[in-house]
């Protein structure tokens, strides 16, 4: 149950990541309240989640999961550079993700 809360909060590390680029500087107050909620539950995900996983591991898939995500949102929704270097990184990022997970 905690990979599975951690793999759900750091999806939610992405949803607040692009809602904090959407708020405009919390200029944008429907933007700013999804980064808040998304935020405290993705914060909460993480911390039930280390319970189980060890630190390290945890904190290191969570920041891979949002980073990846993230990155993909930009390049897919928001038209940011999908060249050929970047993908293999973002391909990088997920292959240490899984090896965490592996060798947990």
């Amino acid at each position: 149950m905690a990979w599975i809360v951690l793999v759900i909060s750091g999806l939610l590390e992405t949803a607040w990541a692009v809602a904090l680029d959407r708020s405009a500087g919390f200029s944008r107050l429907v933007p700013s309240l999804v980064f808040g909620v998304a935020l405290v539950l993705s914060m909460a995900g993480l911390a039930y989640a280390l319970r189980e996983i060890p630190v390290g591991t945890g904190y290191a898939v969570w920041v891979g999961i949002g980073a990846v995500g993230t990155a993909l949102v930009g390049m897919l929704a928001l038209h940011e550079s999908a060249s050929l270097p970047r993908i293999v990184c973002l391909l990088l990022v997920v292959a240490g993700v899984v090896g965490l997970k592996v060798f947990h």
